[in-house]
């Protein structure tokens, strides 16, 4: 199950164009959980890149 975490120690600036309602329902969830949007994003990317499936198999 996905769960957010709250600390990072390293970081690296990039820019990225994301569509408006996938910004509304991060920034919500951001706000729900008193932690910034980039934070969830982050975990959102991590856990995708955990969970996707090995197509090399």
């Amino acid at each position: 199950m996905f769960k957010l975490k709250k600390e990072y120690i390293e970081y690296e600036n990039k820019s990225l164009r994301l569509p408006k309602d996938l910004i509304d329902k991060v920034q919500t969830l951001a706000n729900e959980n008193q932690m910034s949007f980039n934070k969830v994003v982050i975990q959102c990317i991590e856990y995708a890149l955990d969970n996707t499936e090995d197509n090399n198999s």
